[in-house]
């Protein structure tokens, strides 16, 4: 899956010049909790974050009263608080890649462009939407997870009888193993009973049942 299939397109923005005050209150309208900056060009020249505005705030034990700190956060834009150095992809990267770079980096969103372009953001919550489609969570079914011997042909083996007892897979997503003998395997399949597919999996020696729901 693309980056470009899953991203939030055309992206509310802001520019350097707004006030933190004035993008606290966009977030909040809008729900969102990252913000591209683009200049007077419309070229991204930074991103600014809900925690770039609380690092910014005064902290609780300031001695400033409430009318002196909103004054401060006022004369306060965007320029001074936004990450200037952004990282970003292109529409036609990977979700994986993408989401790899923003466990990498500790980061929760990537502005997505095209060449110069800024077409669009990726976030945390979009990856849990794959996430949450890649393992069919809103369909019903059964679930189950299993350890399958590292050899060719054996995920098939296991595909194959799901298919032949009439079993409709919905998700079917593979993990490396406890070590280098077997991969996990987690699918979700209609049609079969819990009994059926317990009894596929104790027709292959190769493959351990470890979870069923």
């Amino acid at each position: 899956m693309l980056v470009g299939r899953v991203m939030t397109k055309n992206p509310v923005f802001v520019n350097p010049e707004m006030s933190i005050n004035e993008v606290r209150s966009l977030m909040d309208k809008e729900k969102v909790g990252h913000l591209p900056v683009l200049d007077k060009n419309n070229v991204l020249c930074g991103i600014v974050t809900r925690e770039d505005l609380y690092k910014a705030s005064p902290s609780a034990a300031t001695s400033l009263d409430m009318y002196e700190i909103s004054y401060l956060l006022s004369k306060m834009t965007v320029k001074d608080v936004m990450v200037k150095n952004v990282i970003t992809v292109e529409g036609s990267e990977v979700v994986e890649e993408a989401a790899r770079i923003m466990a990498d980096r500790g980061i929760g969103c990537l502005p997505v462009m095209r060449g110069k372009l800024l077409v669009g953001i990726i976030t945390d919550t979009d990856l849990f939407r794959v996430f949450i489609n890649a393992f069919g969570a809103r369909h019903p079914g059964l679930r189950f997870t299993c350890n399958i011997q590292e050899k060719p042909g054996e995920i098939a083996k296991l595909t194959q009888k799901i298919a032949e007892q009439g079993g409709n897979i919905i998700a079917f997503i593979t993990f490396d193993g406890d070590d280098l003998s077997c991969r996990r395997v987690t699918a979700k399949v209609e049609g079969l009973s819990k009994e059926a597919v317990e009894a596929i999996v104790r027709e292959h020696p190769g493959i351990e049942l470890e979870d069923i729901r």
